[in-house]
């Protein structure tokens, strides 16, 4: 059964911006990774169709598939860990989530709902969050 990471998205202000960044480091790089320093032990969990959900601004607003958790040492020999994941960003239904250090697991059922494209689907997130907050979604 897949397991999903949620991670806080820090210095990113919105979807739109975190897309922004990705295309750069995409360009650049040829793949998107974020580098961390505690290694998943559900590797195989994680990689059997799990993703890397990310909160912006305390919300819960996309996902991106994981495909690869590469073990590594940096330049000063302290074991690090990169998360890979795919380039296609899916929005999810907003969900908020407190701030924490490092990543989570989050397993299917805890996980938001993709947002369906389409009709009211293409608010921005977190006005779609903040309507449905106030019961009119």
């Amino acid at each position: 059964m897949a397991l999903n990471l949620v991670k806080l998205c820090v210095g990113v202000r919105d979807v739109n911006h975190l897309a922004r960044l990705q295309d750069l480091r995409w360009e650049r790089q040829g793949r998107l990774y974020h580098v961390t320093r505690m290694t998943p032990r559900r590797t195989g969990e994680l990689l059997d169709g799990g993703s890397l959900y990310w909160v912006i601004g305390g919300r819960i607003l996309v996902r991106q598939r994981l495909i690869a958790i590469e073990r590594f040492r940096d330049d000063e020999g302290i074991g690090r860990c990169r998360l890979v994941y795919d380039r296609e960003r899916v929005l999810t239904h907003p969900r908020r989530r407190r701030a924490f250090q490092g990543w989570r697991y989050l397993t299917r059922e805890d996980a938001p709902r993709d947002l369906e494209s389409g009709g009211d689907n293409d608010l921005a997130p977190v006005m779609r969050a903040e309507l449905a907050e106030l019961g009119l979604l």
